[in-house]
């Protein structure tokens, strides 16, 4: 009677062992399951963590189109209408000076004496070859005309004749050069006297009394310089950009650091018509009235242009902290529609020192990197921050 109920119990304890195993097969086949699907959540997390970290967080910011009339300021230099720098014509010591700098003098008007005793007896020698040059050419053609008289009578040689007749030419050819001889030297003379060659002013003395004085102008500083200040000129580089604008009639305020709050007016007469290949400049002439001597040769201006702004020439205001320097020219970096870079090769016109303006090459709804990072190429990804005071949305 005990044997069956083993076999009972026997049977039970098998069943409970398989269901065990099945129970622990099952939790093991989890377990695996559960490794694997973490670990293929933390390789996708970590693969979206990489590339979110790839992709770099620029700022941007919008070109701020110029108003539609902006004003060109560039630097000017002032020159007198007329300036002269007077040298020496003759050597020796000056005699005496009779004008300083800052005197008006008129035209022709004497500024100076030069001593030159050389000169002097150089003229008084000239003058003593002068006459014996016409002593003997008056003997020379009383000669050659008895010659002649003696010649028609048969009773010289024609030989002997014209000997005579071509020794009164040669006599005649040494009188005229002792008279161009006499002539400079009286023309050296004459310009012991230093005058002045227009109406201006003498804006500098480079010599005093006694000073040895050598003609010509590789030979030292000018005696004297004269400008005629009552009209001035102006020059101006106008950059490449705007030299289309250049246009003779244009007119220009001018501010001077001598003249605080005193506006002049100017007008443009002129331009060089051709860019320069150094500074890619237009070198632009501009004439100012000065009939009160105000201003004065020299002098640096700020020249102010008020330039109109079209749809041919619209230009923007931006950050200077937007610009790469690349081999092929300067860019900016913008922002696609697809969060992709896209550079944009710009011009640029004015430098205003934290900004400067892009004549050409962007658009008023382009969205600017700030501070790009050298390493920005076209096609890569970037997450625009949100600006101040917005959260960045997911």
């Amino acid at each position: 009677m005990d044997q069956p109920v083993t076999s009972h119990s026997s049977t039970r304890t098998a069943r409970t062992l398989v269901r065990g195993g099945a129970v622990v097969g099952a939790v093991a086949f989890l377990i695996v399951v559960w490794s694997v699907f973490s670990a293929h959540r933390a390789s996708a997390k970590l693969k979206e963590a990489t590339e979110a970290q790839s992709v770099v967080t620029v700022a941007t910011t919008a070109p701020q189109p110029q108003s539609d009339l902006t004003e060109l300021i560039l630097p000017g230099n002032l020159q007198a209408n007329y300036e002269a720098p007077i040298y020496a014509r003759t050597s020796g010591y000056l005699k005496r000076w009779l004008v300083d700098i800052g005197t008006p003098v008129k035209a022709g008007q004497l500024l100076g004496e030069i001593e030159s005793p050389e000169v002097n007896s150089q003229l008084n020698q000239a003058q003593a070859d002068l006459a014996t040059a016409a002593a003997n050419q008056k003997i020379a053609n009383v000669t050659a005309e008895r010659w002649r008289n003696l010649r028609a009578s048969d009773s010289v040689s024609k030989q002997e004749a014209d000997e005579k007749i071509s020794l009164a030419a040669s006599n005649d050819a040494q009188v005229q050069a002792a008279k161009a001889n006499v002539q400079r030297l009286r023309e050296l003379t004459s310009f012991q006297k230093i005058v002045a060659p227009f109406d201006g002013i003498v804006t500098a003395r480079n010599t005093d009394i006694g000073q040895l004085i050598v003609a010509g102008s590789n030979t030292g500083p000018e005696l004297f310089r004269v400008a005629d200040m009552r009209r001035l000129r102006l020059y101006v580089r106008v950059p490449q950009t705007y030299a289309a604008l250049m246009k003779p009639g244009i007119t220009a305020d001018l501010v001077f650091p001598d003249r605080p709050g005193k506006i002049y007016s100017a007008s443009l007469d002129s331009t060089s018509s051709a860019i320069d290949q150094a500074s890619r400049t237009l070198l632009a002439q501009l004439s100012v009235e000065n009939k009160n001597n105000e201003l004065l040769p020299g002098a640096y201006s700020e020249v102010h242009f008020k330039m109109p702004v079209g749809a041919a020439n619209a230009s923007f205001k931006l950050p200077a902290n937007v610009l790469l320097f690349r081999g092929d020219g300067m860019k900016v970096a913008t922002v696609g529609a697809s969060g992709q870079v896209v550079m944009k090769e710009v011009t640029v016109g004015r430098d205003y020192g934290s900004d400067i303006e892009i004549v050409q090459g962007l658009t008023a709804d382009d969205k600017v990197i700030l501070s790009p990072p050298d390493s920005l190429t076209d096609g890569v990804n970037v997450r625009v921050a949100a600006p101040t005071g917005q959260v960045a949305k997911s």
